[in-house]
């Protein structure tokens, strides 16, 4: 079987096992690919889980699942294939045709090999058909030759003559007595000469189609490539995330169960003293009682002697405890859980900002992998900023320059566009703002207005973060939001991720993240903005400079 395509040849979608293509395609640990009842049945009868093809053993048997990948990639293949060989088949029949296996036009539908065709009939006939041209003396005098297929449409209807002829002035098929007589000044050539040239002219567009079929296949294999990329990534992305979340609830947790555990300490106190107060004032009364039995066993006696010498000793009451003062009082929990929560939130502003911070980092470090050479574009800089030689810097001076006033150009905005232009995909750039006391950067779209004042904000077309004087830092949506930073940045990374709407900011130094655009539609091109303002009696002359990443 051949190649369907110059992207992928048979032998790289055969089995290793069965040597056909994949069937249920399923990826061993080791990254083999087998068909699925292939390998099942290659560990059966070996009685071992190993590879067929590097021999590497695996405890268990593993489980495997077909590789969705692959197994479409195969179907493609085939497909391709079985229509290659149906149009190959069709080329054999009409080869084969061409040959002479040419049917009789009166048997129709019998298949009968017709022995010759006639100019004249328009048709070809066998040779019981064809015998009136033999025997009557009008059909005697047709022109007879050998077998051809559809002669209805080779002979002309004028002149009863065979079609050779092909006239590129008008664009039709006529024979030899045309020529003469319609066509004598006309471009014509044998028919053999101009098939020739057309079956060129069919083998260069199949040429191109099979380009085009090619470029197809691998845009494919690319999207779902992509895709298995983006599945990977978004695992890791929704277990990392389960990670952060569940330590911060760790954090939560911890803290419910030390105040419970307080609370209930509290209360075991309180039962205890009060069991102990219970027990003594059971031990006073069983006393007290045993002296009320004493006392009415006396009052009942007859002997007077024996009163009288007894009562000085129960005249008194026995030695007790003086039980007016004391109580027990419920538990009242005043601030026990605000303080548990007091603590457990700054446990958890602690964590938080450990882990925005290492969050951030590798934030940045991904928005640094899209990074692009961004470069100025003079044609849009107003006149009064320089641009160096190698249109990475700019900075603003009191003299304008003599320039074309084209409709690209800001004016009186001192700002300039970014060369290049973005309609799709991630980018990233580095600006340093080192020594300047205003700067505006940022993206815009191409259709901005670029006259008049310019109004930041993402209704005018503009998604850009600025610095002013008082060194103050401000995201310039349509109400200016200020960022309140710690340090202050002297490299801002700008990121752009123009599928899901995001512009974000960075401290390059820090590899801290200041601000956010999300939720956005970019329907044109992007381009990179910047304003270095104006130098203010050279307090602000500082330059923009794009930074290499």
């Amino acid at each position: 079987m051949a190649a369907a395509g110059s992207v992928l040849t048979e032998e790289q979608l055969l089995c290793p096992i069965c040597l056909d293509l994949f069937n249920q395609p399923v990826t061993t640990p080791c990254g083999h690919n087998f068909c699925r009842d292939c390998i099942q049945g290659y560990w059966q009868s070996a009685n071992l889980s190993q590879c067929p093809m590097c021999k590497q053993k695996f405890s268990r048997k593993p489980e495997l699942k077909v590789n969705t990948f692959i197994y479409e990639v195969a179907s493609q293949f085939k497909n391709a294939l079985e229509k290659k060989d149906q149009e190959e088949a069709r080329t054999v029949d009409q080869c084969s045709t061409n040959k002479g296996e040419v049917s009789c036009d009166v048997c129709v539908g019998k298949g009968v090999k017709a022995l010759k065709s006639c100019l004249d009939c328009s048709a070809s006939f066998c040779e019981t058909h064809l015998e009136p041209h033999h025997v009557l003396g009008t059909f005697k005098k047709h022109h007879l030759i050998n077998p051809i297929m559809n002669m209805q449409d080779r002979v002309c209807k004028k002149h009863a003559k065979l079609l050779d002829l092909f006239c590129h002035t008008d664009q039709t098929y006529v024979c030899q007595i045309c020529i003469k007589r319609d066509h004598s000044a006309h471009h014509t050539v044998p028919i053999e000469d101009e098939s020739r040239d057309r079956r060129a002219q069919i083998g260069m567009i199949n040429a191109e189609v099979e380009e085009m079929i090619n470029g197809r296949l691998e845009k494919i294999i690319d999207i779902n490539q992509t895709v298995q990329l983006s599945r990977g990534n978004t695992e890791r992305e929704i277990e990392e995330s389960m990670q952060v979340f569940n330590n911060l609830l760790h954090f939560v947790q911890r803290g419910q169960a030390e105040v419970v555990e307080v609370i209930g300490a509290k209360q075991r106190q309180i039962e205890g003293r009060a069991r102990g107060l219970i027990v003594e004032l059971e031990q006073e009364i069983n006393e007290l009682r045993q002296r009320n039995a004493e006392l009415e066993q006396l009052s009942h006696t007859k002997d007077d002697f024996f009163l009288m010498h007894s009562f000085p000793a129960f005249s008194t009451l026995p030695a007790t405890k003086d039980w007016s003062a004391t109580c027990v009082e419920s538990a009242v929990y005043v601030g026990t859980v605000r303080r548990a929560v007091r603590r457990v939130a700054c446990q958890l502003e602690e964590t938080v900002k450990a882990e925005v911070k290492r969050l951030c980092e590798t934030e940045f470090q991904r928005a640094q992998q899209c990074a692009v050479n961004v470069t100025l574009d003079p044609d849009t800089a107003h006149p009064k900023l320089v641009l160096s030689e190698n249109k990475k810097h700019v900075f603003h001076c009191d003299v304008a320059l003599s320039l074309p006033d084209n409709p690209e150009r800001f004016y009186p905005g001192v700002s300039v566009l970014g060369k290049e232009g973005f309609s799709s995909g991630r980018l990233y750039y580095e600006v340093q703002v080192k020594g300047k006391t205003e700067w505006d950067v940022g993206v815009g779209l191409q259709s901005v207005n670029r006259k008049g004042g310019n109004i930041l904000n993402p209704e005018t077309g503009y998604w850009a973060l600025g610095m002013r004087k008082d060194k103050s830092y401000w995201a310039l949506s349509s109400t200016p939001i200020r960022v309140p930073l710690v340090g202050k940045p002297q490299r801002v990374g700008v990121y752009v991720d123009v599928e899901w709407g995001q512009v974000s900011f960075y401290d390059a130094d820090s590899a801290s993240h200041i601000y956010s655009f999300t939720g956005y539609s970019f329907n044109e091109r992007l381009f990179a903005y910047f304003n270095p303002r104006r130098n203010h009696g050279g307090v602000n002359s500082a330059p923009l400079i794009l930074l290499p990443v």
